[in-house]
């Protein structure tokens, strides 16, 4: 973050930083650890549908948090006014935190001179003509593709964060975040029947690629061949039987059933399905998961995480073993281990926790191609939808939104309603195969947790699983 970003926070009020520091250091003084968190945003959003521009809007917000930890214990405040009296009543309500408690601040995070993304304003690259422009040529070329398209929408959304934290020690951490997504659903009509398919892309860049009538054509013609697709689909089977999952996007399968279960608070606590596990075999041999917040221009990568800690690449499953877990900085100290840069916070009015970064599933040694031929009767998944998760227990339930069966090694009709069931640590246990094709998605995800959403991204290699229960209408 330049110098000049500074004046973000402080040079449209007559609030001095200097004071904001000793106010800062003052209110944190006995705590074991604390910050002040900044935070500008700006975002635009821009939806296409029905043939015409339905909503389009602009929003820019800004405002502080205040934490201070004491032990186990958080206080913490935040306001949308940046003034001295603001922080000043935050800081008196945070201080309520350490009565009775003598702490020594920990050690601010190391810095890092790293830029996993560029710093520009996407939503200041280009006109809001241009950008209405794009989303109609997207809509016009969707509509004439294919005399089954009935409906399309589009929508364009672009983000520019600015944050700074203020330690006690007065220490600054500072980073500019980036983050633009396009998507494009679609909806075709066969006989009377009517199906969807969408698609979008996305990450910590500006809008670039996007007006590129190649990469926008690509993710129309992908939303409609996944609506095509699943005109012919039949009824799902039911029963328990092999399931192959395709590379990338079905990793939000991995994500939501072992991914929150391996984040630092639940096992502190011990209530997630792996506490206690470290050092124990989790997963079949060849299972290896980490969560890297360091790939460039990612979705779910930061330069620095919500309380200034440098992101890393955290090996969480180690060829079936489990050997680590994701922590922020107050989980972390609690248990003793290093903070791995995953304290992360939705805004300025959230306090941050352990959260994901870009978590996926390393590559195997088969061909994509031998993993399907070596099943008899199965499902092949492509792509889920909603699912639903707990996370004591790691039972879980996906719907796949694209989805084939699978007869004598040979990929058969597309199926309707298949849902999986299963148990995420039972479910790596039964993973038999692993492709050499690892993808990471396309840059749309979004996590949520305790009522809190961030970007996240996911991905994994095609791999069998034997045995799992599938939910469908229809007799296996």
């Amino acid at each position: 973050m330049a110098d000049d970003d500074l004046d973000v926070f402080f040079a449209r009020s007559d609030f001095d930083r200097g004071r904001a520091e000793g106010i800062v250091s003052d209110a944190l003084a006995g705590c074991d650890d604390g910050e002040l968190f900044l935070e500008y945003r700006q975002s635009e959003m821009l939806h296409f549908d029905d043939g015409q521009l339905k909503s389009a809007s602009y929003d820019t917000t800004q405002g502080f948090g205040l934490r201070g930890v004491a032990g186990e214990a958080t206080g913490y405040a935040h306001a949308s006014e940046l003034s001295e009296a603001a922080l000043k009543r935050a800081a008196a309500s945070v201080e309520s935190v350490k009565a009775g408690h003598s702490g020594t601040i920990e050690a601010s995070p190391p810095g890092t001179n790293r830029a996993l993304y560029v710093q520009d304003n996407p939503i200041n690259e280009r006109p809001f003509e241009q950008k209405v422009e794009l989303i109609k040529e997207i809509d016009a070329y969707a509509r004439g593709r294919d005399e089954r398209v009935r409906q399309v929408s589009v929508s364009l959304i672009g983000n520019w964060q600015a944050v700074e934290l203020i330690r006690p020690d007065g220490v600054t951490k500072r980073d500019i975040r980036p983050l633009v997504r396009l998507n494009v659903s679609i909806t075709t009509d066969k006989d009377g029947r009517q199906e969807n398919g969408s698609y979008g892309i996305g990450g910590r860049s500006g809008y670039g690629d996007m007006f590129d009538p190649e990469t926008w054509q690509a993710c129309a013609d992908e939303a409609l061949r996944q609506a095509i697709v699943n005109l012919d689909s039949v009824a799902a089977p039911a029963g328990e039987m092999d399931v192959v999952l395709g590379p990338g996007w079905p990793g939000i399968l991995l994500h939501e059933a072992v991914g929150h279960g391996l984040e630092g608070d639940f096992n502190r606590k011990k209530t997630s399905a792996f506490a206690g596990l470290v050092g124990q075999r989790v997963a079949s041999p060849g299972v290896t998961v980490v969560d890297d917040g360091t790939l460039s221009d990612r979705r779910g990568s930061l330069t620095i995480d919500d309380e200034g800690t440098p992101t890393s690449c955290t090996t969480l499953i180690e060829d079936g073993i489990l050997v680590g877990f994701m922590h922020d900085r107050l989980n972390a100290r609690l248990m003793g281990v290093e903070a791995t840069g995953n304290g992360r916070r939705q805004s300025y009015a959230h306090m941050p926790m352990p959260r994901m970064t870009n978590t996926y599933m390393l590559a195997g040694d088969a061909e994509p191609e031998e993993i399907i031929s070596s099943v008899k009767s199965g499902i092949y998944a492509v792509s889920f939808g909603g699912g639903q998760v707990d996370i004591t227990s790691g039972k879980f339930v996906f719907s796949c939104t694209e989805a084939y069966k699978i007869e004598d090694g040979k990929l058969g009709a597309p199926v309707k309603g298949a849902t999986l069931i299963g148990n995420g640590p039972d479910a790596l246990t039964r993973v038999t195969m692993i492709g050499n094709d690892m993808e990471l998605d396309s840059g749309i995800g979004t996590c949520g947790k305790a009522g809190q959403s961030v970007p996240v991204g996911v991905g994994q290699p095609t791999m069998r699983l034997n045995g799992l229960t599938v939910g469908g209408t229809a007799a296996a």
